[in-house]
């Protein structure tokens, strides 16, 4: 039986991406992710949010790294890398990344002078006047 590493993971960018090129040209972009869940004790909702390390690389970096700002929506498909490493205290490290084979981004929301646009009046209708509305 072959082994299974997947991930699917639904958040929001925390922090503006990180990105550099290795010695060959690749690009490598690097961004987080908060993800949160709700869950319910009792009668009371609860909400939990995690943290997770995202990174990308070639072609999919270089669309990642324009497209990634704090607080916009994304979906990452990928696999998890553990990275070990021994400090410089001697003990032995380990951390936990996904590396994203697939990103996808929510819209981003229309900045306020279009949703200003978007809720003025219908071309042929007036706003009505004061002394039509009664209150009472």
């Amino acid at each position: 039986m072959k082994n299974l590493n997947s991930i699917i993971l639904e958040g929001n960018c925390v922090r503006e991406p990180n990105v550099t090129i290795t010695g060959k040209g690749t690009a490598i972009c690097t961004f987080s992710i908060a993800s949160h869940r709700t869950y319910k004790i009792g009668e009371t909702f609860e909400q939990e949010v995690s943290f997770f390390d995202i990174e990308t690389w070639g072609k999919l970096a270089e669309r990642v790294s324009h497209q990634c700002k704090k607080g916009r929506g994304v979906r990452v498909v990928g696999r998890l890398k553990q990275n070990r490493w021994e400090g410089s205290d001697g003990k032995q490290n380990s951390k936990v990344r996904i590396v994203a084979e697939h990103v996808e981004f929510k819209p981003e929301p229309k900045p306020l002078e279009a949703a200003a646009t978007s809720a003025a009046p219908l071309p042929g209708s007036a706003p009505a006047k004061q002394e039509e509305i009664s209150v009472f």
